[in-house]
């Protein structure tokens, strides 16, 4: 019977390899077309892989928990001549013929140093290791120097990065780090404990290397929240206090966009699109999916959007559309009980707003001439300061405050 592969497909634009979580199918079994029969993590989420056609399951080629390639094959399907006829699905064989055709007769005499023996060759799914890799460090020892072109080699052969050796003391000239003092401080951890870091664990590391790579500075700043909680409480559903904090953010910078300009060269290039992302704490990591136009929605809709959102980010379910083309992001490490904190805006980014947990303190009122208790949260903001200054970036803490006060209107 023809065979027909599983591949794996192209899970996104810029996602080139995604890592097994689960099989659903298993040798023997009867398939549907357009069935999922396996799961797979990428970066950004968890998505099932399809079949292209009904038939039954041959064989599976890869293993659970190991990372493989776009275009790499899953299992193998025994299909009927009328499935592959009904459906138009090219099969193993019929691609190994137009193979053969296209290559034509070998010349031994011109390919000697090329010669492959065909009977010899057989396909194997290559198993892609993930791309960044972190590696735990002992804290309190000093960091590392140069890094000569010898010791890089090793690291690229390694998949380490020099955050990744930041903790190795250095025994070279002037205090590098060696090859020999990075092979040492392997073996010094190889007996630690460990556990796997998954591919989401390692998209936040990437990402937050990649941002750090800019001059970021954070400021912040009291807001009063008890005209939002009264508002809220009259409101159904009750739009969370993320909400009201992005909407007043996405009208701050559509009156003044500057703040979320992002320096290209010499060009400061200036946002057409008001697209917020909200980060959302999941298993292993944060995922930031992006709601558009806020500065142009009402908070009911807003409400609707999010609640959405959230849920497909929680069950992995965004796509690479979803989390895309932010032009900024509002964080509420409030909700782990933090008064304070200093976000980090993601490399694509300018911005990240912060909202902190809310605490009842006594506030003087100039009306009643005395100290009267009132709910206070920090807003903080974490900006590229090569774009925004200090100033500027007060002055944006300052209009949301405003914003705030008036709910009515968000």
């Amino acid at each position: 019977m023809p065979t027909v592969p599983i591949l794996m497909p192209q899970l996104g634009e810029s996602i080139a390899e995604a890592t097994i979580i689960r099989f659903d199918i298993e040798p023997g079994q009867q398939v549907q077309a357009d069935q999922e029969v396996i799961e797979v993590e990428t970066q950004k989420a968890t998505m099932g892989v399809t079949t292209l056609c009904e038939g039954t399951v041959k064989e599976i080629c890869v293993e659970e928990g190991e990372t493989y390639a776009v275009g790499t094959t899953l299992g193998l399907l025994e299909v009927t001549e009328e499935e592959v006829a009904k459906t138009g699905v090219e099969t193993l064989e019929s691609a190994a013929e137009k193979r053969s055709a296209a290559s034509g007769p070998r010349d031994e005499e011109k390919n000697l140093h090329f010669a492959v023996d065909d009977d010899s060759y057989e396909e194997r799914a290559p198993v892609v290791e993930p791309s960044v890799r972190g590696l735990p460090v002992p804290a309190g020892v000093k960091g590392a120097h140069y890094i000569s072109p010898r010791m890089k080699a090793r690291m690229d052969e390694m998949g380490l990065r020099e955050a990744d050796i930041s903790a190795i003391v250095g025994t070279g000239a002037g205090g590098r780090v060696t090859v020999e003092d990075l092979e040492k401080f392997i073996d010094y951890i190889d007996t630690w404990p460990s556990s796997h870091a998954s591919p989401m664990r390692l998209a936040v590391a990437d990402a937050m290397r990649r941002s750090w790579t800019r001059p970021l500075a954070t400021v912040s700043r009291p807001v009063f929240l008890d005209r939002v909680l009264d508002h809220r409480r009259q409101q159904d559903p009750k739009p969370g206090l993320t909400l009201y904090v992005l909407r007043a953010f996405a009208i701050a910078l559509s009156e003044d966009p500057r703040s979320a300009g992002y320096l290209i060269g010499e060009r400061i290039v200036h946002p057409r699109a008001f697209d917020i992302g909200v980060a959302v704490q999941v298993d292993d990591g944060v995922m930031v999916p992006v709601l558009r136009n806020v500065d142009t929605m009402t908070l009911p809709q807003l409400t609707n959007n999010y609640a959405e959102m959230v849920d497909r980010a929680r069950r992995r379910r965004l796509s690479e559309e979803d989390t895309s083309a932010g032009i900024a992001t509002v964080t509420n490490f409030g909700t782990f009980g933090l008064t304070h904190g200093t976000p980090i805006p993601l490399p694509n980014e300018t911005l990240i707003l912060g909202l902190a947990a809310g605490e009842k303190k006594p506030v003087w009122s100039s009306e009643v001439e005395a100290f009267v208790p009132a709910t206070v949260a920090e807003i903080a903001v974490t900006f590229d300061h090569r774009v925004v200054d200090g100033g500027g970036a007060g002055l944006l803490l300052a209009r949301i405050s405003e914003l705030l006060q008036t709910p009515e209107k968000l």
